[in-house]
């Protein structure tokens, strides 16, 4: 029989990054969280690890995933960037409260796993490298949130918690969020080497990604402008789906948007609710920079800075400029209203589709229902329904409008372009659920499940985990969690420090 802390064996460890030279980061162990206890674990992601389930309830696993022991084969480092926050250029930044443990490849891919959290690093700023409970429950389950609603994103593994207490507005306790992904390669990775006129680490950042992450720009003319145009195509696709689905970023920096085109560092995330184009879910972004009408703007300004560190790469600027203009608009256009046309119910594509989804958010715009459960409600709705039970047919969404006149000539415009690409009701109605989630992580969901956790009950965590793993099913068990903000929630904010 094994010891009690003899560990399972474990898949090994691939650290292409810490192949790098040793100017890309520096190597160091986490600092220790004392007494460290699990909050949370992601089963869906060990799986993904390949990790053998017996070590999810190991007696050890708080404290390899609080960084208080080293897994077997990993070599913690923290990589250095640079970076524009709040579009002012801020210089070097870098992991300055994250380690990356190394990799692995399995049948899934090649997965990093990183601990976000783990103490002061060489980049910290003279902060203190912690992340607080708050945060890392949010970051946990926004991460798997986004995955269970078809977004790309780093994912989470597991929160780690402790009762060292760290000061933020107020003080808080410790914890740890084991965030996994293909890499953590960053738009400001690369405006660090340019910036600083080192271009020798500026091309073997750009082979790096290209040999490990995108094997197929290497057969291009020039590989490095096939590399930039895979980038401004998948932030465009990346950012549509943002749109979309109603999610707000809240602090798009250049050292916030993934070179690989995922989700990257969640902190003062939001889902919209009552329609707002402008609404800001960040409560430290003072001028609205992030709001979410702004989103697909910065998306495009910050690929416009990653291009200006490929200029040495490209020799050109115009060209490096070209590879963003003839790649992210489309994307971005195409993506969005491909998704708009899912989520509205329309067949085919009509030319003038792209004026009915404007139309559309004119709607939502002046009437502010909440758009999670708007467009939910619309995927009930039939396609033709009698005069004298219309009202009650389209109830579920009428009864959203104060003003359900306007509602029902949207409904009545709505059914007109339905019937120009008609298809079986019941067909249409499963398809737009699939493009309609009924939950997203609604930041007062988020909120009961710290509170709770502050006081050691996680069982919320995991109940909310498991709901958000499907948002799209209906789950009568949960229909809780799809309902609008009670009145306590209203004044929530979160904050770079979320």
């Amino acid at each position: 029989m094994n010891a009690p802390d003899r560990l399972p064996d474990l898949p090994p460890f691939d650290n292409s990054f810490a192949a790098l030279p040793d100017a890309f980061y520096t190597r160091l162990d986490p600092q220790p969280l004392p007494d460290p206890y699990v909050v949370g674990v992601s089963d869906e992601v060990a799986g993904l690890l390949g990790l053998p389930r017996d070590l999810l309830g190991h007696p050890q696993f708080a404290e390899l995933f609080a960084g208080n022991r080293r897994l077997p084969g990993a070599d913690p480092l923290a990589a250095v960037y640079s970076g524009h926050q709040f579009g002012v250029w801020a210089g070097q930044l870098g992991d300055g409260r994250a380690h990356l443990l190394g990799g692995l490849r399995n049948a899934h891919g090649h997965w990093e796993i990183q601990l976000k959290g783990a103490g002061r690093t060489p980049y910290s700023r003279g902060a203190d490298g912690r992340a607080v409970l708050r945060s890392s429950i949010r970051e946990f389950l926004c991460s798997e949130a986004m995955a269970g609603l078809g977004i790309p994103t780093t994912r989470a593994l597991c929160v780690i918690g402790a009762d060292q207490p760290v000061r933020r507005e107020m003080v808080e306790t410790a914890a740890v969020v084991t965030r996994v992904a293909p890499g953590f390669v960053r738009f400001g990775s690369f405006e660090h080497w340019a910036a600083r006129g080192r271009i020798g680490e500026l091309r073997r950042l750009a082979d790096y990604v290209i040999d490990t992450f995108r094997p197929e720009c290497r057969t291009a003319a020039n590989p490095h402008d096939a590399l930039l145009r895979d980038v401004a195509t998948r932030t465009g696709e990346l950012i549509a789906h943002w749109m979309a689905v109603g999610f707000m970023h809240g602090v798009m920096n250049t050292d916030n948007m993934s070179i690989l085109g995922l989700t990257l560092d969640y902190g003062p995330f939001g889902f919209m609710e009552a329609f707002d184009a402008g609404h800001i879910c960040n409560h430290s972004d003072d001028h609205g920079r992030y709001s979410y009408r702004n989103q697909p703007h910065v998306a495009q300004w910050n690929l416009y800075c990653l291009a200006e560190a490929f200029v040495p790469l490209l020799g050109d600027a115009a060209a490096a400029r070209a590879a963003i203009d003839e790649s992210y608009g489309d994307a971005f256009g195409q993506t969005f209203e491909r998704l708009m046309r899912a989520k509205l119910g329309l067949r085919d594509a009509q030319p003038d589709d792209e004026a009915f989804i404007g139309a559309t958010f004119a709607l939502l715009q002046e009437h502010r229902p909440d758009y999670t459960l708007f467009f939910r409600a619309l995927s009930q709705l039939p396609a033709a329904v009698d005069a004298p039970e219309r009202a009650k047919t389209d109830a579920p969404l009428r009864d959203q409008f104060v003003d359900r006149a306007a509602c029902d000539a949207w409904l009545a415009t709505w059914r007109a372009r339905l019937a120009r690409t008609p298809w079986p009701d019941a067909e249409r109605r499963a398809a737009m659920r699939a493009a309609n989630p009924k939950y997203v992580l609604r930041n007062w969901l988020a909120e009961v499940a710290i509170r709770r956790a502050s006081d050691k009950d996680f069982s919320e965590v995991a109940r909310l985990l498991a709901c958000l793993r499907r948002p799209y099913d209906e789950q009568p068990e949960n229909a809780a969690y799809a309902a609008l903000p009670p009145d306590w929630a209203n004044g929530l904010q979160v904050s770079c420090s979320s």
